[in-house]
């Protein structure tokens, strides 16, 4: 029996993060005409292929037709999601979150060694300021592409625009004014990956499906979303949450068939159980992976109830001896019990860079937290969880970051690159 309710945060993390990275669009260098910063890279401006039908933003494409077709399914080992993102088959580690006017001097290219993916978040809508906004009919998506790519590194895009009216306000699925510009933008991201024209790994919507499973009592089929009548190659959905997560696979597929696909699952949506059955009714057992988030910002920040680190309930710092709870092992038989149930393999995600202390707590950007120090010690664990890879990255600020963790996470990483772990 897991000591899940130690585990859980209380209720969503992500709010500061959607505040801070709509001002990062003008403070990171992400767009042109006016923003601050140049980030144009390749891939700036062009056009979106597309079918028939209304423009989604200027030179965007329309919403009919679909560029490419057929596409793949999800499935496979992780040694195989791996290779469909063009890496080899060992245990993947990235990083993220971490945009500098520059985006060839984004925090995960100056750690001195590659790593496999970096992350970023693509918050809001279009015409409202969101990330579509951000630089020419989308392009934001390629300048980050091409600035991993010229890397070597995988990009992610961590898609979080549910949120645009709200943490946990739902009330947008049954409203032509917000989903026709969600549908928009989820049409946009896929039609960007697929001018990139390699792998990229697109993480879907975190904490909304916990939000979703609990307004759903579990069942998909009882709460309304608009699909068929938005989304021409959805006609055969579902207008429900089952609807929307399996027109969202279907998208990735029509238009990003190189895109690799992953919904997320958080500890405080229900039991193991309960969010195996909803993940497979929305559709998260036919993408590739299933990502989680063990805790996205420090322990010691909420130990400390730091002005970033309030709503959470403790213990945050696990045991690293397995001995009490909450422990990592607790955590990894939760871990497992998703990804087996889902039959994808996992993708952990925006861990805390924080170093481990007996002292709890700490300071704005010296928070103490063990995750980094437990994964790189104990990478067969994961692996043995049903484990894809992991990536780092700060889910707020004031939390311990790559520049002021002692070299923790750059003596880690670099060590880990050197003798990587091979996937099953």
């Amino acid at each position: 029996m897991l000591a899940l309710s130690a585990l859980r945060l209380s209720s969503s993390p992500r709010r500061s993060v959607a505040r801070a990275l709509f001002g990062l669009a003008v403070l990171a260098g992400c767009g042109s005409g006016g923003q601050a910063g140049g980030g144009a890279g390749a891939g700036a401006g062009g056009t979106v292929s597309g079918g028939s039908g209304g423009n989604l933003l200027p030179g965007s494409g329309g919403r009919g037709g679909a560029p490419g077709g057929g596409g793949t399914t999800g499935g496979g080992s992780a040694a195989d999601v791996a290779r469909k993102l063009g890496r080899t088959p060992h245990f993947l580690v990235g990083m993220g979150n971490d945009l500098d006017n520059d985006h060839a001097k984004d925090g995960a290219y100056t750690l001195g060694v590659t790593l496999d993916l970096h992350y970023a978040y693509m918050v809001g809508l279009p015409g409202q300021g969101g990330w579509p906004d951000w630089n020419p009919s989308g392009s934001f998506v390629n300048v980050l592409s091409d600035s991993a790519d010229a890397k070597g590194v995988t990009p992610m895009y961590t898609l979080y625009a549910m949120a645009a009216i709200g943490d946990g306000n739902l009330s947008g699925l049954n409203m032509d004014s917000f989903m026709r510009p969600y549908w928009d933008g989820v049409r946009l991201l896929f039609q960007r990956i697929a001018m990139f024209g390699k792998p990229a790994l697109v993480h879907v919507e975190p904490d909304f499906w916990a939000y979703a499973q609990q307004r759903a009592k579990g069942d998909p089929s009882t709460v309304a979303v608009h699909v068929k009548s938005l989304v021409p190659e959805c006609a055969d959905q579902p207008d429900d949450l089952a609807g929307f997560g399996h027109c969202l696979l279907k998208l990735a597929r029509t238009l990003a068939p190189k895109a690799v696909v992953g919904f997320h699952a958080s500890q405080w949506a229900g039991d193991a159980k309960q969010t195996v059955s909803f993940l497979n009714g929305v559709g998260a057992g036919e993408a590739d992976v299933i990502v989680q988030d063990m805790l996205d910002r420090d322990a010691g920040c909420y130990e400390a109830k730091g002005s970033a680190c309030g709503g959470a309930a403790g213990p945050w710092y696990w045991d690293e001896s397995n001995k009490t709870s909450p422990s990592f092992h607790d955590y990894l038989a939760w871990a497992k019990a998703i990804g087996d149930g889902v039959h994808r393999p996992v993708l952990w995600w925006q861990v805390p860079f924080g170093v481990p202390s007996t002292t709890p707590g700490g300071t704005s950007g010296h928070y103490r937290d063990n995750r980094v120090h437990y994964i790189f010690s104990h990478i067969a664990e994961f692996v043995a969880a049903g484990g894809l890879g992991v990536t780092f990255g700060t889910g707020a600020g004031e939390q311990t970051y790559i520049t002021t963790d002692g070299g923790q996470f750059r003596d880690a990483v670099t060590a880990y690159v050197a003798a990587p772990v091979a996937l099953p």
